[in-house]
């Protein structure tokens, strides 16, 4: 939850202020919002505090640096007060994240300033560049790889249109990588190898579960935009704007081969070079040019914003009261990102519903949390929205876009344990050597295996996908499990998948026998069950199993 820091009464100028406080220099911008979920920029401060200097060594901030942010910090906050803005948000991100004083700086920072410093995970970091970059650029049926350099640490975001499908952490750094390699100094072709290995094997590591391929790389942060600018003054273009510039790798490879061999004095003499990066820039390009290699994508476009833009992005669509109840944003946000994969509606709400009845037929006898019924139900509606990449590996695809959708109304435990359920709707069961499913507790192992096997003998229901099956009733006697069908005519190909699919839900709940019977829901004999349509799974003796 974002603190709320009220610096001035409601009735005057409606203006907002975001600070960063980053590995390598802390930013403040004030805005003030625009009809259309905009903004127009008032005032921006920048302080090169370097928070994160030796800290991959020391595991603390710089003590210089935490002196430098506390000064800089005051003036931001007179900034603020100054042009009155209604509410101040200040989020730290790698350096305070991971330093063992970062708790002690925050609190220090609250004690002296009484500013409330947010310390927000990568995770954060990324989707609040994502939200920055989705506002600025026209994402729809593209691939896109967006990555966030920052001092600590870079962040890399895969989506498919305006869909996060990955987010991958890294701890490449420009200041960090500087710092293990002495790239502030020149460098030989030796040291200048250990350090691009250094890289590429950090980007396999932490890209290595992705399964999206990017069409398109966008770069936000500092180090993008100084390598545009330098890339711009060297061909005479200075002056023009950054967003939308496009660099090829061939002008970064140039780049980065003139800037290894000069001493930091020289550096300083480049146009398009802040004083401040000298030092670091070198770190930077190499890590834009084996992102570049990484994806084996020739050019990169440059986004001149990130993650203070984004979070000034959400401040207003707060503001702008985007949240109501809760229940109803929940089932409206479902819909709205099924949608958006491209998922047939009417089967996945249809699916879901038969679901539900399965799922509370079977609550009562066998004991089951009557809460998990809507997880299950979320889970069928969000099965398919995999669609967006490919159909083959769907329902991995589905996995990782529930995972990182940030759906409003849902704990992120929750949205784990949908993304799984989503993950083995077809496909092979739960695995403990997946991954996904490792990491999960042993009672939400057991959650997933069960819930799991609903849903597939749900969507073997409407396999015909005309929803012939209306609805289902469950009998359940000790270990002997009866569903009933309603239907108008025999949905026989429905039933036959279903009843395929039975085998899983006899295993994940110790079911001796699993039937599946049609019952006419008009004009129909006697009871309404009509005989020779049954089907029938037996759990199978162990050593037959």
């Amino acid at each position: 939850m974002e603190e709320k820091q009220i610096l001035l009464t409601p009735e005057l100028s409606y203006r907002l202020g975001a600070i960063d406080v980053g590995s390598n220099s802390i930013r403040l911008i004030i805005a003030e919002p625009l009809r259309d979920g905009s903004y127009r920029i008032l005032d921006e401060e920048k302080a090169p505090a370097r928070l994160g200097k030796g800290l991959s060594t020391t595991g603390t901030l710089s003590r210089d640096g935490v002196q430098q942010a506390l000064e800089a910090l005051r003036r931001m906050k007179q900034i603020a007060i100054g042009y009155q803005v209604r509410e101040l948000s200040v989020i730290a991100t790698c350096a305070v994240r991971e330093a063992t004083d970062g708790p002690a700086f925050v609190a220090r920072v609250k004690a002296e300033l009484d500013l409330d410093i947010e310390v927000i995970s990568a995770e954060r970091e990324a989707h609040l560049a994502f939200t920055s970059v989705a506002r600025s650029f026209q994402l729809e049926g593209k691939n896109v790889a967006v990555a966030d350099t920052g001092g600590g640490s870079t962040e890399i975001i895969l989506a498919s249109g305006n869909v996060v499908e990955a987010i991958c952490g890294t701890p490449l750094g420009a200041v960090r990588v500087t710092e293990l390699f002495g790239a502030n100094q020149p460098m030989s072709n030796e040291q200048l190898e250990k350090m691009l290995d250094y890289i590429d094997r950090e980007l396999r590591r932490s890209t290595r579960s992705a399964l999206l391929e990017p069409h398109v790389l966008i770069g936000s942060g500092g180090t993008f935009t100084t390598l545009a600018e330098m890339v711009m003054a060297n061909k005479g273009q200075a002056g023009l704007p950054v967003r939308g510039c496009e660099v090829y790798r061939a002008d970064v490879r140039h780049m980065l081969d003139k800037l290894r061999k000069l001493p930091v004095e020289a550096r300083a003499n480049l146009p398009g070079l802040s004083p401040d990066r000298t030092d670091i820039i070198v770190a930077g390009v190499a890590i834009i040019d084996r992102l570049m290699r990484h994806f084996e994508l020739n050019r990169v476009t440059i986004h001149d914003r990130g993650v203070r833009d984004g979070l000034l992005l959400q401040m207003i669509d707060r503001q702008n009261g985007t949240s109501g109840d809760k229940a109803i944003d929940r089932d409206a946000a479902i819909d709205r990102f099924a949608s958006t994969c491209g998922v047939d509606l009417v089967h996945v709400r249809h699916v879901a519903k038969l679901a539900g009845e399965i799922y509370a037929g079977l609550a009562g006898p066998l004991g089951l949390d009557l809460k998990d019924r809507a997880l299950l139900e979320a889970a069928a509606r969000l099965q398919d929205v995999g669609y967006l990449i490919n159909y083959e590996q769907h329902h991995k695809h589905s996995y990782y876009l529930i995972l990182n959708s940030r759906l409003p109304g849902f704990q992120p435990q929750e949205l784990e344990l949908i993304a799984n359920l989503a993950r083995y709707h077809r496909g092979s069961g739960p695995k403990k050597k997946h991954d996904n499913f490792r990491q999960l507790g042993t009672r939400d192992q057991q959650r997933v295996r069960q819930l799991t096997a609903i849903l597939r003998v749900a969507g073997g229901l409407d396999r015909t996908n005309t929803q012939a099956v209306r609805s289902v009733t469950v009998d359940t006697k000790e270990r002997e499990v009866t569903i009933l069908v309603q239907a108008d005519s025999d949905p026989e190909v429905d039933i036959w998948t279903a009843t395929a699919r039975a085998e899983h839900m006899i295993k994940a709940f110790e079911l001796e026998k699993l039937d599946i019977h049609w019952r006419r829901t008009h004009g129909s004999n006697g009871n309404g069950s009509v005989p020779g349509l049954v089907r029938t799974t037996q759990r199978q003796p162990a050593e037959e199993r």
